[in-house]
């Protein structure tokens, strides 16, 4: 039995009551793109499972990383494609087990140990709902409006992943080859007419 089986048990909870379960299903059920005066806007909707390998390691007390990442790519036949924009969501699920509560922090910037940048904390009695938040993304300004002035064809691309670069150096060389730390969800979506909104 893992130790995220054990705690839950503990907890009074079945096993995979915090969407963990085999096999795992994440995708993006929603998604959207739309302008307004101050640029383009994204908002999505992801399901996804905590791996039961960073679900033992989140009751341990140990903080779990996300990045929600987007760009703006433009066409190139004379050269690899360039990108004329780009965007990032930092993301911080920690688990308190004195307090038995989850605490999740977001900044556009990657978390240092200096406390430096803007962040937003929420805390959490369940998962369930710190995931809940995490799931959702809305009306997400990725880029400028004078992004889509451009003739040549241009395509967004988003993409959710666990971002291993911000564990502590241990834990990154022990996740190296294996699969129960690797989780993205990915969407490209071409961004000629984008007039209204648009549902992809």
């Amino acid at each position: 039995m893992s130790l995220f089986a054990s705690l839950a048990q503990a907890d009074g909870l079945t096993p995979g009551a915090h969407a963990v379960s085999a096999p795992q299903r994440n995708e993006i059920t929603d998604f959207r793109l739309s302008k307004d005066a101050e640029g383009v806007l994204l908002s999505a909707t992801m399901r996804f499972e905590i791996p039961d390998q960073v679900a033992d390691a989140l009751y341990k007390g140990i903080p779990v990383f996300f990045v929600a990442e987007a760009e703006v790519v433009r066409e190139r036949w004379y050269w690899s494609d360039k990108t004329v924009a780009r965007v990032a969501r930092h993301m911080r699920l920690s688990y308190q087990p004195l307090t038995r509560r989850w605490r999740l922090s977001q900044s556009s910037l990657p978390f240092t140990d200096s406390g430096l940048g803007v962040t937003l904390g929420q805390n959490f009695d369940e998962l369930g709902d710190a995931l809940a938040v995490m799931q959702r993304i809305t009306r997400w300004n990725v880029a400028d409006t004078e992004v889509l002035n451009s003739k040549t064809p241009q395509t967004l691309n988003f993409q959710f992943r666990l971002d291993i670069s911000q564990l502590p150096r241990p834990l990154q060389l022990g996740t190296v080859g294996r699969s129960g730390w690797n989780m993205t969800l990915s969407r490209s979506v071409p961004l000629a007419g984008l007039n209204a909104e648009t549902e992809q």
